[in-house]
């Protein structure tokens, strides 16, 4: 008993990725329209969540191998090898502030407030930032050391934005304020 039959318009794009697949499958153009259509099904509460733009943003990060997934207990090892203030190698110093200073010229292009860098820095999961009043922001880090290290690439990654940043640190958390410049 044959199935239904559709006729579809392919762009460029869907064309290509449609031949591609056929290549590497070996399989017909219908199966794997087939196929698509069933995984489509299967993923389509992912595939349309609020969280599909985080998704997608988390995918573009990956592929431009700008960025990559970070065990957070490997970044804790690391940073614990540095975290006594007087045992702070200067050269690894002078390399967080090299990055710092790059981001805050590509975060000068990007960004208007502070609040778009900690809503950043929080998608990438070095932070947690709620919003208070106004301009002020309480921070939290999941760990002193993230905190300081955090703490150094912030004030070094704003120098180029159109405001002061004002902080106040306390035990386990850090308010930071946009101030006018």
């Amino acid at each position: 008993m044959p199935g239904d039959r559709v006729t579809v318009s392919l762009n460029e794009d869907a064309k290509s990725a449609l031949e591609q697949l056929t290549d590497q499958t070996e399989k017909s153009r219908s199966e794997i329209i087939r196929r698509a259509v069933s995984f489509y099904a299967a993923n389509f509460e992912s595939a349309n969540a609020n969280n599909s733009d985080d998704l997608q943003t988390y995918y573009q990060m990956l592929t431009t191998g700008e960025h990559v997934l970070l065990d957070i207990d490997l970044l804790h090892a690391f940073l614990n090898q540095v975290d006594e203030r007087e045992q702070r190698d200067p050269v690894f110093l002078e390399t967080v502030d090299r990055v710092a200073r790059y981001h805050s010229r590509e975060y000068a292009e990007r960004f208007d407030s502070l609040d778009e860098v900690l809503d950043w820095l929080s998608f990438c999961g070095f932070l947690t930032v709620r919003n208070t009043e106004g301009d002020i922001y309480h921070v939290v880090f999941p760990s002193e050391s993230l905190r300081w290290f955090m703490m150094r690439f912030i004030q070094g990654s704003v120098e180029e934005l159109p405001f002061e940043l004002e902080i106040k640190e306390s035990v386990s958390k850090v308010l930071l304020i946009e101030c006018e410049e």
